[in-house]
Parts: C-alpha cells; sequence; structure tokens
C-alpha cells in the first residue's frame, strides 16, 4: 500500500520514524524545506524520552506523486478546508484519510471526502518540534496509545491500526466521539493552560492555582458531554470522567489531589498550541477549548473556564497579554 504523513512536524516526524523503523514504507510530507531536507540527508533524529536516528522517505506537497491508500493528517485546522481540498485528488477511490489532529475534525472532513474514506485517532502522547530533521517524544515510551475510529463503514481500518501498532497500542473505539472528548478534555485543560502561562503539564498539574483551574476545565467538559450524551471513553485503562467528576468536597479534594499522579508520564509536554504562539503562529485554540464552549452554548452548560482560555489565547495572539504563569490570576472571577 502507498501511505503518507501529511504535516510531518513534530508528532508526524516521530510516528513516521517508528513506523519506518518497522519496515514499513511511508512518505513524511511538509512544507518546510529546510527540515525536509535535512530528513533526506540525516533521517528523522527522535530525542527525548528516546533517542534514535531512523531514515525516512521525505517529501514536499508538490512532489507527492500518485494516489495514496492511506494519508495521516497532522497538520492543524485551521487550514483543513485547503488542505482536505489538496489531498483529496491525492487519494485512491477507496483510500482513506484518518485525522489526527485535535479538537473534534471528522465531521467537517468527511462533508469533503465522504464518510466511508474518513477515519480517526486520538493520540495520547506528545512531542516537540526542534526543526531540521530533529522531533522531540515529551511522554513516557510506555504511554504511546491511539484511540482510533471510523465515520462512516472504515476504509482502511485494519490497515491504519496496523501502521500506528508500529509505535503503540492501537484501540478500536466503537464509542469514538467518546473517545475523541477523553482527548479533548486533556487537551482543553492542560494543553490550554501550557499554551496560556508557557508552562509543562507537569507544572500544570503541581501549582494549585493552576490545578484548580485544570480541575475546573475538566469539569466543564465532563458537564458537556453528559449534557451531550457523550460517554467518555478511558484514556490509557482510566476512567478520567469518573476520577475527575465530582460533587461534593470529598470527591472534589480527591480528583484535584489526582491530577499531578494522572499528568506523571506526561509531565514533560508542552503544548503545539504554545510552540505555534512562540513561532509568532496563530494557534488553534478555537478547535479546542473553543469546541467545549461551542458544545455548552448548544446544550446549555456553562464554560466560563473554557471561554476565559479562548479569550486569554487570542488575547496573547493580538498583543494583549504575554506568555506568563501569572495569567493564572485572569480566571479568578470565573472560579
Amino acid at each position: 500500500m502507498k501511505c503518507a504523513i501529511y504535516g510531518a512536524g513534530a508528532m508526524g516526524t516521530v510516528l513516521g520514524a517508528y513506523i519506518a523503523k518497522a519496515g514499513v514504507e511511508i512518505d513524511l510530507v511538509n512544507r518546510n524545506k529546510e527540515h525536509i531536507e535535512a530528513l533526506k540527508e540525516h533521517g528523522a533524529h527522535i530525542i527525548g524520552t528516546v533517542d534514535f536516528t531512523q531514515k525516512v522517505n521525505a517529501l514536499l506537497p508538490e512532489e507527492m506523486t500518485g494516489q495514496y491508500d492511506i494519508i495521516l493528517l497532522m497538520t492543524k485546522q485551521r487550514y483543513n478546508a485547503d488542505i482536505v481540498a489538496f489531498l483529496k485528488d491525492k487519494l485512491k477511490e477507496d483510500g482513506a484519510i484518518c485525522t489526527c489532529q485535535n479538537g473534534l475534525p471528522e465531521p467537517k472532513i468527511a462533508q469533503m471526502i465522504g464518510s466511508d474514506r474518513t477515519l480517526g485517532c486520538a493520540i495520547a502522547w506528545g512531542a516537540t518540534f526542534h526543526g531540521k530533521g530533529v522531533s522531540e517524544l515529551t511522554s513516557d515510551p510506555a504511554a504511546l496509545t491511539f484511540s482510533l475510529g471510523a465515520f462512516g463503514k472504515g476504509n482502511h481500518l485494519q490497515d491504519v491500526k496496523k501502521l500506528l501498532e508500529c509505535m503503540g497500542t492501537v484501540i478500536v473505539e466503537e464509542n469514538f466521539i467518546g473517545a475523541r472528548w477523553s482527548k479533548l478534555l486533556i487537551n482543553s485543560a492542560f494543553s490550554g493552560l501550557s499554551t496560556v502561562t508557557g508552562a509543562t503539564f507537569g507544572e500544570v498539574s503541581k501549582e494549585k492555582r493552576a490545578r484548580t483551574v485544570a480541575q475546573r476545565i475538566m469539569k466543564e467538559c465532563i458537564d458537556v458531554a453528559k449534557a451531550a450524551g457523550i460517554r467518555i471513553e478511558p484514556v490509557q485503562g482510566h476512567q478520567i470522567d469518573k476520577l475527575f467528576d465530582y460533587k461534593g468536597k470529598i470527591k472534589k479534594a480527591l480528583s484535584f489531589a489526582l491530577i499531578p499522579i494522572a499528568m506523571k508520564k506526561h509531565a514533560r509536554l508542552i503544548s503545539s498550541m504554545l510552540q505555534d504562539l512562540r513561532a509568532g503562529k496563530i494557534c488553534e485554540i478555537d478547535f479546542i477549548n473553543g469546541v467545549v464552549c461551542e458544545y455548552g452554548k448548544k446544550y446549555g452548560v456553562p464554560t466560563p473556564c473554557n471561554a476565559r482560555t479562548v479569550e486569554i489565547v487570542h488575547g496573547i495572539e493580538q498583543g494583549k497579554y504575554s506568555i506568563c504563569f501569572d495569567n493564572i490570576d485572569l480566571y479568578k472571577d470565573v472560579l
């Protein structure tokens, strides 16, 4: 089969290196010319919690030829309309695009290419892009998991599963929207606050002011999911909705205490949105915390902490705020 990772940046480079290391041929596609040249010349150098260099097949988008059976989409959602339109002609009639993006991108992609050709994957590990062929795996190698699901009949679902198993454990979710919501819950709390503060997931989970905000963001996500009739799926064997939902003081205190433990294997992560802001780019906060707010509005559930996260991040983009830990104080009036 002919396979590609479109958007081989931080996470795509790591995943592509693992797939190539397993002896499976896959094209790593990115618009960053320096990165592609380095991948072609030196291979992919994966650092962080692992350290290896792997020869890979790297391409610029204009160098893609023929049609693909499987394209793993790992770009930012903000550009999906143009990118999916471009990839549609690169996809075989019975092929599939598997979006590995954050948020809930599948419905709009399915509108463009058809539901049977649309797969989704929620990734439970993180990476940091260093450029010029180098990407850092920031999660524990024991915590490399994928939740995979189909939006229609699922073209190449099992083939995509085999690809991802070159790197880690893959769970095929019947309740894929529930798996997506699990990742959205974590991203809203920890990616959102990492972006606001400039801190790692571990730092956010340990500092009590930030942990309080993270707890409230997760609670809002759980409440919205309940109202929408979405059953949140476990993450790496843990029922996060049960762990972090609360009503009384005792359960609230317990969920608060569990947050640093839950983030231990991902303590070194920083948000890809933070990486975007530091690079002077607009990030995809509207597709993460913004999605929680949209669903909350639709189902009548208040989401003040998620809304404040969106507001602060847009303020950073506009130069109103700088990235610093004291931004946590901007949540005081909505807690």
